[in-house]
């Protein structure tokens, strides 16, 4: 009789289960913005098809990121530029024989990353063949990639499917050279708002570029051998000391003193006028991003982590597709 009732409970506890475990609701479902993305995720969504993926997801990401943690920036990036074209529906890892595909755009050329979803993948086709899709992974990875450096966690809602297109033609993403009101013009684009744009640039904080991006801004920004005035005059000088005029290759921290650790730095460093790009400069230039920004330096972050996952949630929302739409990849980088 015990045995029956323990077995019973079991059961009820299964199906209690089941059904306390709602989608995540869709911030774009009852907006005009982003209309292509209606499809609800789940928290859940794996839970019976593949129960030890997100353990899977953690361990492979884990070891490859602690000995290389700069790739968590990498990661993070990879997501962000998924996102923004064609949506999350991980098309940035496809490759083309003919190297037109998205990953092949100029401003993708210098992401990296890309064998750690490779491996996560390769790792969960052993455990659940044809289950996990890419675009899930790559939402995943990023998260855990930024956990692994001591940066915020955030609930990852899943079940999007792959898309099948990606294009080199549609690889437009904001521009570290944009205004603020392109900059809020590209988000608004994909349902995002000014309080998105200067929260998930705060991501910088464990960024890196190179003096060819910035060359031009330190040493001769309108021709005349000048600097942007936008740019605090001290930390021009640093650069010059790092970039020469004709160095495109050497390494530049996006926050200055603080690379290393996910923080709100990077705000402290802007309100200084130490943006690395004009881009981040630009913030300045809105009122509401200038006051986010103030807040945060006021606070010391106080409310950066839990501001960041949200967009970052609203973010992986960005295009989906779900149900029927798109595939299940086996290999990320071909479509099937």
């Amino acid at each position: 009789m015990a045995l029956k009732n323990l077995l019973a409970l079991v059961v009820l506890l299964g199906v209690v289960g089941v059904s306390v475990a709602s989608p995540y609701e869709n911030p774009f479902r009852k907006s005009q913005s982003n209309p292509g993305t209606m499809g609800n995720l789940d928290l859940d969504y794996y839970r019976y098809k593949c129960p030890q993926m997100e353990d899977i997801v953690r361990r492979v990401t884990i070891q490859y990121v602690s000995p290389k943690p700069t790739l968590a920036a990498a990661l993070l990036r990879m997501h962000f530029h998924d996102c923004f074209v064609r949506g999350c529906d991980g098309s940035i890892l496809i490759k083309s024989p003919n190297n037109d595909a998205e990953r092949d755009a100029p401003p993708n050329l210098t992401l990296k990353g890309y064998e750690v979803v490779d491996a996560v993948k390769s790792a969960l086709e052993i455990a659940c063949p044809g289950v996990v899709s890419c675009a899930d992974v790559l939402a995943l990875v990023a998260r855990d990639a930024v956990l692994v450096i001591r940066g915020p966690w955030w609930p990852v809602p899943l079940g999007r499917r792959d898309g099948r297109i990606s294009r080199i033609s549609e690889a437009n993403l904001p521009s570290p050279f944009a205004n603020v009101d392109t900059l809020k013009k590209n988000f608004s684009d994909k349902g995002l708002n000014t309080k998105d744009l200067v929260v998930l640039s705060g991501a910088h904080t464990i960024g890196v570029s190179s003096c060819g991006l910035i060359s031009s801004r330190i040493y001769n920004f309108t021709g005349r051998g000048d600097f942007d005035p936008a740019m605090n005059p001290n930390y021009v000088m640093e650069l010059k000391k790092r970039c020469q005029p004709t160095d495109v290759k050497t390494i530049v921290d996006m926050d200055p003193g603080s690379v290393d650790k996910f923080d709100s730095h990077y705000f402290d460093a802007v309100d200084q006028r130490k943006g690395l790009f004009i881009s981040d400069s630009a913030l300045l230039n809105d009122w509401e991003a200038k006051l986010y920004i103030k807040t945060q330096v006021w606070t010391r972050g106080a409310s950066f982590n839990r501001d960041f996952a949200e967009s970052m949630v609203k973010l992986g929302f960005v295009g989906i597709l779900t149900g029927d739409q798109g595939e299940v990849r086996s290999r990320c980088d071909l479509v099937k």
